[in-house]
Protein backbone atom coordinates (compact mmCIF):
# COMPACT_ATOMS: atom_id res chain seq x y z
CA UNK A 1 0.00 0.00 0.00
CA UNK A 2 1.53 3.76 -1.04
CA UNK A 3 1.52 6.06 2.18
CA UNK A 4 1.12 9.00 -0.19
CA UNK A 5 -2.48 7.32 -0.69
CA UNK A 6 -3.16 6.94 2.92
CA UNK A 7 -4.80 9.25 4.95
CA UNK A 8 -2.60 12.44 6.19
CA UNK A 9 -4.68 13.89 8.93
CA UNK A 10 -3.73 12.69 12.16
CA UNK A 11 -6.18 10.28 14.08
CA UNK A 12 -6.03 7.30 15.72
CA UNK A 13 -7.41 5.64 12.39
CA UNK A 14 -5.08 7.43 10.18
CA UNK A 15 -2.33 5.55 12.37
CA UNK A 16 -3.69 2.44 12.43
CA UNK A 17 -4.29 2.41 8.66
CA UNK A 18 -0.75 3.61 8.10
CA UNK A 19 0.14 0.64 10.87
CA UNK A 20 2.00 3.11 13.57
CA UNK A 21 0.15 1.75 16.23
CA UNK A 22 -0.81 -2.00 16.65
CA UNK A 23 -4.06 -3.36 15.52
CA UNK A 24 -5.36 -6.54 14.23
CA UNK A 25 -5.66 -5.71 10.33
CA UNK A 26 -8.04 -8.35 8.73
CA UNK A 27 -7.76 -6.86 5.59
CA UNK A 28 -6.16 -4.15 3.47
CA UNK A 29 -6.41 -2.34 -0.52
CA UNK A 30 -6.11 0.42 -1.98
CA UNK A 31 -9.54 1.75 -0.53
CA UNK A 32 -9.92 0.09 2.70
CA UNK A 33 -8.80 -1.01 6.08
CA UNK A 34 -10.77 -3.72 7.90
CA UNK A 35 -9.51 -4.33 11.65
CA UNK A 36 -10.88 -6.29 14.89
CA UNK A 37 -12.30 -3.70 17.62
CA UNK A 38 -10.30 -3.35 20.57
CA UNK A 39 -13.47 -3.41 22.47
CA UNK A 40 -15.93 -5.90 20.24
CA UNK A 41 -19.69 -5.58 21.59
CA UNK A 42 -20.56 -8.97 19.33
CA UNK A 43 -18.70 -12.17 19.07
CA UNK A 44 -16.85 -11.13 15.66
CA UNK A 45 -16.93 -7.04 15.63
CA UNK A 46 -14.81 -5.79 12.52
CA UNK A 47 -14.39 -2.25 11.93
CA UNK A 48 -13.57 -0.86 7.98
CA UNK A 49 -12.84 2.53 7.25
CA UNK A 50 -11.41 4.21 4.19
CA UNK A 51 -7.52 4.88 3.64
CA UNK A 52 -8.68 8.59 2.43
CA UNK A 53 -9.75 11.78 3.75
CA UNK A 54 -13.61 12.04 3.17
CA UNK A 55 -14.65 15.83 4.06
CA UNK A 56 -17.40 16.41 5.90
CA UNK A 57 -20.17 18.18 4.50
CA UNK A 58 -21.69 21.03 6.40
Amino acid sequence: MKKENLVAEETIFSKIIRREIPSDIVYQDELVTAFRDISPQAPTHILIIPNILIPNRQ
